[in-house]
């Protein structure tokens, strides 16, 4: 299988029609200036001249989150630059993200002659009431309607949602997941929302008008949101923003984070949980004290199992008493696991009395 390689170029806020309460796209994506041509090609073949593996599949990335909303000259202007790289065949693909209420036909005709192949959108929450509240000035019936355009055309159509938005729920977040789910995207991302500098959420937070979620709640709705997608065979390709040199820890004094769940393996943080959960769900079925247990995974996968800072072997061996042995095997899909109880607290008592 041949490795992806995403060249990512940030146009933050060009274009954007709203302030919405929790963005500051110059802080969250890094990028201080505004893009010229000039400086994507710098970018892209700054990246190109970076990948070893000949073979690897390279996409050109237009992210900021409002990118057919610009000019339509300047989308020409940058759409120009990244075809001439799939001309030469340096580059496969182009994708970009947007918002749902700048999609129409005449959008989609200017992109497909650019040859991009996925289309992203913003669309944070199902809940109308929600989206108003973030300023977000659209409505879940533009995402419907976008998503049904976007799919139609023949691009691949990629979701994102937010986690802890104002006056937002769990219920509300797993409703937006099976809102999403119908509307049969091949991908989604899901961030959990970060208090961040200079944007309308830092004022209502400084204020006490609106709490963000502790991690441990953010990992846990995460979870199940990465579940239900899972179930639709819909990828989750991102969880939780990015770490950069402006999305830091907020005790971090050059941090733009101001509060919120972060965490620089947030990813890792979910999906250890998720093994965790499948271990103990084992344990739990057996009618026999459990006193060590085999999981056997693809390579890609050891880290998880045993989690962060090895989180699930401390925490099996505090809460269960029970000893978590990894094997790795390559023949294992990855995601795909075995999970063997190798030893009873029986077996362990009978060794301890032949010793």
């Amino acid at each position: 299988m041949k490795k992806q390689y995403i060249i990512p170029i940030f146009v933050p806020h060009l274009g954007c029609p709203n302030d919405c309460v929790f963005c500051n796209q110059k802080s969250i994506s890094g990028q201080k200036k505004n893009m010229t041509k000039e400086e994507a090609k710098k970018i892209i073949d700054e990246h190109l001249n970076s990948i070893k593996d000949e073979d690897a599949q390279v996409e050109i990335a237009f992210f900021g989150g409002s990118f057919t909303a610009i000019e339509p000259e300047r989308q020409e202007e940058l759409l120009q630059v990244a075809y001439e790289y799939i001309k030469n065949g340096d580059v496969e693909s182009i994708r970009v993200s947007t918002r749902p209420d700048c999609i129409d036909k005449t959008i989609l005709k200017r992109l497909k002659k650019y040859k991009v192949k996925t289309i992203e959108l913003g669309v944070q929450s199902a809940n109308n009431y929600i989206l108003k509240n973030s300023n977000r000035g659209h409505t879940f019936e533009d995402v419907k309607k976008a998503s049904k355009m976007i799919r139609w055309h023949g691009f691949k159509l990629g979701h994102q949602m937010m986690v802890g938005l104002p006056e937002s729920t769990r219920i509300d977040e797993i409703n937006t997941a099976k809102a999403l789910i119908k509307l049969k995207p091949k991908m989604v991302r899901i961030y959990p929302v970060l208090v961040v500098k200079n944007t309308k959420l830092e004022e209502e937070y400084k204020n006490g008008n609106y709490e963000p979620l502790p991690l441990v709640q953010a990992v846990e709705i995460c979870k199940d949101l990465v579940r239900m997608f899972a179930d639709k065979n819909i990828d989750v390709i991102r969880i939780g923003l990015q770490n950069t040199d402006e999305i830091t820890d907020p005790s971090d004094e050059n941090s733009e984070v101001v509060a919120g769940p972060y965490h620089p393996a947030f990813r890792q943080l979910v999906e250890s949980s998720m093994w965790y959960d499948a271990i103990v769900g084992k344990i739990k079925r057996l009618n026999v004290k459990v006193k060590e247990v085999k999981v056997t995974v693809n390579p890609i996968d050891g880290n998880n199992v045993i989690g962060h800072k090895k989180e699930n072997v401390l925490k099996l061996k505090d809460t269960y008493d029970v000893d978590l042995i990894l094997n790795q095997d390559k023949n294992i899909k990855q995601g795909k696991s075995k999970i063997e109880i190798t030893k009873t607290y029986n077996d362990f008592l009978e060794e301890e009395k032949n010793n």
